[in-house]
């Protein structure tokens, strides 16, 4: 479900049923993601790690901005600090705002073309290389929006996803 925020952004509800942490007035977190593409137009999904929350769902890697962090900073440490990767040039594509039961996060998604290293899942998480439609489940509803602008961009038609049973 997608509905407008009092800053006139576009504001994800994820699991609407659930409870609010922190109620209605909570602080939004910066949240810097990256959308790596590889030479065969795939892009990077990794699963949640074990004891976190939404454990298992599958996403694009990223984290939280730490205190005077830019975005491309924080993407270039995350990446390095989670999947060993050395990042190149970071392309700020999108903003969508997720009210998710836990945080407000306001993800920050980037386009990632090139980096170096090999990859290493040093939270215990895992890792796919994916095309449309996406064939690992379950994906984080934060990650959906991607999905669509993605089949946008490429043309494709049909689902991006299985959703979740």
């Amino acid at each position: 479900m997608s509905t407008s925020s009092a800053s006139g952004q576009s504001l994800l509800v994820a699991d609407a049923h659930l409870q609010r942490d922190g109620g209605q007035h909570r602080k939004t977190v910066d949240v810097a993601v990256g959308i790596l593409i590889n030479a065969q137009n795939q892009f990077l999904l990794t699963s949640r790690p074990p004891g976190k929350v939404y454990e298992a769902y599958w996403e694009f890697p990223g984290g939280k901005l730490e205190a005077h962090e830019t975005v491309e900073q924080a993407l270039t440490r995350e990446l390095e600090e989670e999947l060993g990767l050395k990042i190149g040039d970071v392309q700020i594509w999108r903003q969508q705002l997720v009210d998710y039961p836990h945080a407000l996060v306001r993800l920050n998604f980037c386009k990632v073309l090139s980096w170096q290293g090999n990859l290493e899942m040093r939270e215990g998480q895992q890792f796919a290389w994916q095309s449309l439609p996406v064939q690992v489940m379950p994906v984080l509803p934060g990650t959906v929006p991607v999905l669509t602008w993605l089949a946008e961009e490429s043309g494709f038609v049909g689902d991006t996803h299985q959703a979740a049973s």
